[in-house]
């Protein structure tokens, strides 16, 4: 395996083509390994290997040069016996109880089971709770008759991708990695060490597992800790943005994060619910992370009760009124709508009876989702259009907007993310 990998002649497949799944897709291949992608959507497919990208951040060209490469995405699991690695990047969701649901990860591994073969590797890359690969991806794969660390290798390394974030790519990002043994590890760092610039060791899967939910973790209890500072500090009338920026002087001790809407992306509002519910088997309360998801949680509504303040201040309901969302996608300069809090809000100002559109220049038109449903393609900008709203309410802050613009002609605009001057009559911060 390692021969293999050294010497490139080693077949990478990929399971799972979204944000995690395609970034590595084309840094294997860049790096002139042969990829074989797998994906359940049949027209995602098709229009990969007609070497146009899915995801708004990659371009064509390079999806392009890959296809030219020798790259191929196939919806056939039966192929899986045509590689010699396999990495997993499917969806780790929550389900309606807020518990962790592993069906896309088992159902995979279910599914390449009959096909995988001696002298392979898999490496998880989803995010879970420590123990997963020991639990739930092990005794499959031995129960093919294979003896992992001799016949066969397990890895989990957790992905770190930042969707849209050009200071970092998926080879410059560090890569942790651990093994089901430490010959697994050894298969591991070599198969990561050949296209990723950096690798990190640890000993293992469950590091890894907790690793990742670490990060994750304390970037949802600082955003939490910063959401409810700017809910105190509206109360006494100070902007928290010139708080938090005056704090961030301080050379040591001090690392800024700004409040927002809520938690969006797949990661953050997610991960730390993974690790609660493992907690839970070891007799442990995560009171302080549980705490941080309510705070996060309950920021959509916060927002839209500043826009039923607003309203009403205006002596207007919000049912009927016109309300225009700038920024539909989690985060800016993005075409990501996973857990977007954006879509909360928009469902909630529907509940109350709003008449709700949306401006999104990376979303041209609201996609399926699995539990939000709207029949709504995104609005050009222009003064007219701007005037026509009773409301405005800036949920993701994208570059391509026209604050200046916005601020000239809507009539009243809810900023979430600080992007305003607040001294002006027309601007309600949230």
């Amino acid at each position: 395996m390692i021969e293999k990998i050294h010497a490139k002649r080693a077949k990478i497949g990929i399971v799972g083509l979204g944000y995690v799944g395609l970034p590595l897709v084309l840094r294997f291949s860049e790096m002139g390994f042969a990829v074989l992608g797998f994906d359940i959507a049949e027209d995602k497919i098709a229009m990969m290997n007609g070497g146009r990208s899915p995801i708004e951040h990659i371009s064509h060209e390079r999806l392009g040069a890959a296809v030219v490469a020798g790259f191929e995405a196939t919806a056939d699991f039966s192929r899986a016996g045509e590689v010699d690695v396999l990495i997993l990047c499917v969806p780790t969701p929550l389900n309606k109880y807020r518990e962790p649901d592993l069906s896309f990860v088992i159902n995979t591994v279910d599914s390449l089971l009959p096909h995988i073969r001696a002298g392979q590797l898999i490496s998880l890359e989803s995010t879970t709770y420590p123990g997963t690969t020991v639990e739930e991806l092990a005794p499959r794969i031995e129960s093919r008759g294979f003896t992992i660390g001799k016949d066969y290798c397990l890895v989990y390394s957790p992905e770190r991708e930042d969707p849209g974030n050009p200071d970092f790519t998926t080879h410059t990002i560090p890569k942790v990695c651990g093994g089901h043994t430490p010959a697994c590890l050894e298969a591991g760092l070599a198969l990561y060490g050949s296209v990723i610039d950096s690798v990190v060791p640890v000993s293992s899967t469950q590091v890894a597992e907790l690793t990742k939910l670490l990060e994750n973790i304390h970037r949802a209890v600082n955003i939490g800790l910063v959401n409810e500072m700017k809910i105190v500090a509206d109360r006494m009338g100070i902007n928290i943005r010139e708080v938090i920026d005056a704090a961030a002087t301080k050379p040591f001790g001090f690392v800024p994060y700004y409040p927002g809407p809520g938690l969006g992306g797949h990661c953050i509002p997610i991960d730390p619910f993974y690790l609660t519910w493992k907690a839970r088997e070891y007799g442990v309360s995560t009171r302080f992370i549980e705490l941080a998801g309510e705070v996060n949680g309950a920021m959509p509504g916060y927002v839209v009760d500043k826009i039923k303040g607003a309203l009403n201040d205006r002596r207007k309901a919000v049912r009927g009124s016109k309300i225009l969302v700038l920024g539909i996608a989690y985060k800016p300069n993005v075409d990501d709508m996973r857990e977007s809090p954006s879509v909360l809000i928009m469902e909630m100002l529907r509940d109350l009876g709003a008449e709700i559109s949306y401006s999104d220049p990376h979303v041209p038109v609201f996609p399926p989702m699995r539990e939000h449903h709207f029949d709504l393609s995104s609005v050009e900008l222009s003064p007219d259009v701007l005037a026509q709203f009773d409301c405005v309410l800036l949920a993701t802050d994208h570059a391509r907007f026209d604050y200046d613009a916005i601020a000239a002609h809507a009539s009243l605009i809810v900023d979430s993310r600080g992007r305003f001057d607040i001294n002006l009559e027309k601007v309600v911060s949230a």
